[in-house]
């Protein structure tokens, strides 16, 4: 263990990684990105090149659950898309599309961004 001039901890490899998800504690950590329960649509275009992108976030679903209502978001909006570390991207603008089809579908859904 080497401590640096004031006696706090510069580097160590006495101990593991602290990972972060492993120390998030309670329902909250199950409930997916959002944390909160609730789904939220947002309208993205920074970093994708001036192309913009209805992201979905929050949908407490599995992986293979997360896919299919990604297949049906897709072809309701008539676009293509992919799904990104849980988060849905739907190429275009689709906000208000997809918030009627969450919400049909029971989820509570919130407009997010600008």
């Amino acid at each position: 263990m080497s401590r640096g001039g004031r006696g706090r901890l510069v580097y160590s490899t006495e101990q593991g990684r602290a990972d972060a998800a492993a120390t998030r504690e309670g329902p909250a950590a199950s409930r997916g990105a959002g944390g909160d329960g609730v789904v939220r649509v947002r309208r993205e275009v920074k970093g994708r090149r001036g192309k913009t992108v209805t992201t979905i976030a929050g949908v407490p679903l599995d992986a293979a659950a997360l896919r299919g209502l990604a297949g049906e978001l897709k072809r309701r909006c008539g676009s293509g898309g992919a799904i990104k570390d849980g988060v849905i991207e739907i190429q275009g603008d689709h906000r208000d599309a997809v918030v009627e089809d969450l919400r049909r579908r029971g989820y509570p859904v919130k407009r997010a961004g600008g």
